[in-house]
């Protein structure tokens, strides 16, 4: 530590899981190869499944080198810079309104950090501090408690709540919720369109890739969404904050 006590840097510690990179890269090589089978089946057919598959994994794998070599979170008596995989962005301590430990996402399972560590502004917007989390620090909560406890005197404020920006991260969840909740139905959707293609094929009628599998399926999460949304903003969710 430096800086009076609050600068320090959060960086990757804990290496990401061999066998959670082993299955990724079978996933994608899996897609990978179906793309090019049923490109192939279909003769004389657009072509394009393929090159948009390597380019999709090549951006995937990109992503989780930069992730774990270039991502970090530096803490200053200036302010806080958090490094994403490509840009890095800060804010100086009159910027920050809070600074919360909150469960990661479901689905995220063990292979993933528990914890996540989220900076907020006055605007009610969050943004996610890299490598503050519960794979790279052993108590996320205490640590942050400690951080916020040095970073007092060089605040302009206090750490107290204000119900205005407390409304609008508030408004941030139920948003986030329902898009989350859109993007599952997305997926079902899609699984009902794809088996529903290959019904129609194996009973020779015509097939409409496109329609069943993109267009219907994201449509139906857009509009699951925004209907959760509405209904959720008359019900909000509990507090996205909590404690590990």
């Amino acid at each position: 530590m430096d800086e009076g006590g609050v600068g320090r840097e959060y960086r990757k510690r804990r290496r990401q899981p061999r066998t959670q990179l082993l299955l990724l890269g079978l996933l994608l090589m899996n897609a990978f190869v179906q793309t090019g089978r049923v490109s192939g089946d279909r003769g004389g057919g657009v072509r394009w499944g393929p090159p948009v598959m390597a380019l999709l994994m090549a951006g995937a794998i990109a992503r989780i080198v930069l992730e774990q070599f270039r991502a970090r979170t530096r803490v200053t008596a200036a302010g806080i810079t958090a490094q994403g995989p490509v840009r890095a962005r800060s804010w100086a301590w009159a910027e920050v309104y809070d600074i919360r430990v909150e469960h990661a996402p479901r689905g995220s399972g063990r292979a993933a950090p528990q914890w996540l560590t989220y900076l907020y502004d006055f605007q009610g917007r969050r943004f996610l501090l890299p490598h503050l989390d519960d794979w790279q620090v052993d108590d996320p909560y205490a640590e942050v408690a400690e951080l916020c406890l040095a970073a007092a005197p060089l605040r302009s404020l206090t750490w107290e709540r204000r119900p205005d920006v407390e409304e609008r991260i508030l408004r941030g969840a139920v948003r986030r919720r329902a898009w989350t909740w859109g993007a599952y139905g997305t997926i079902a959707v899609f699984c009902l369109m794809f088996v529903t293609d290959i019904w129609r094929v194996a009973v020779g009628r015509p097939d409409h890739p496109f329609l069943f599998m993109v267009c219907v399926p994201l449509a139906s999460g857009v509009a699951l969404a925004a209907v959760l949304d509405r209904y959720w903003s008359t019900r909000p969710p509990r507090s996205p904050a909590r404690q590990p």
